[in-house]
């Protein structure tokens, strides 16, 4: 089962530890997705606090775990999430002029979905673009919720919604 697992790390203030640290990641093929460098903030301990968000298979999750605690890295927390379920939308209509912008911001905000890819199609400055968003959700049994926020956000801009279709 492919997770999003964030690691909260801390690293010796040293040149070359961020490096070391992503070894493992790269080792074991997890999709490193990002990494926040903190190090203007340093512990009490004077360590430097970093974290790693990546998307990974259980099985790897272990043998990276296994090779940082190898390399005596200080580990504050492991946060795993679950399975990340994607699904496409297609929105019909003033796309642009109407703010995708705001559309995209406003599936963001939710804090369990996600706008991962956008497709747009102009044929004319006047006429109707069609945009395709691959949404990616972090809580799957919320994708009923961002399909209202969509549709709240389409009657709001009169856009036209097609929804994937599971078969």
């Amino acid at each position: 089962m492919n997770k999003i697992t964030r690691f909260n790390l801390e690293l010796k203030d040293i040149p070359g530890q961020l490096v070391e640290v992503l070894e493992p990641f790269s080792k074991y093929g997890a999709n490193i997705e990002s990494v926040v460098h903190h190090r203007e903030k340093k512990t009490p301990r004077g360590k430097v606090p970093v974290e790693i968000k990546v998307r990974v298979e259980e099985d790897r999750l272990k043998k990276i775990t296994k090779s940082l605690k190898e390399k005596e890295v200080e580990i504050v927390e492991i946060d795993e999430k679950t399975e990340i379920t994607s699904f496409n939308i297609i929105l019909i209509g003033h796309v642009l002029h109407t703010g995708i912008k705001d559309t995209i911001n406003r599936i963001d905000q939710t804090g369990y979905a996600e706008v991962v890819d956008l497709s747009l199609s102009m044929p004319e400055i006047k006429e109707k673009s069609s945009a395709m968003l691959r949404l990616e959700l972090e809580a799957p049994e919320k994708k009923n919720k961002v399909l209202d926020i969509l549709n709240e956000i389409s009657e709001e801009k009169d856009l036209e919604v097609i929804k994937e279709i599971s078969v």
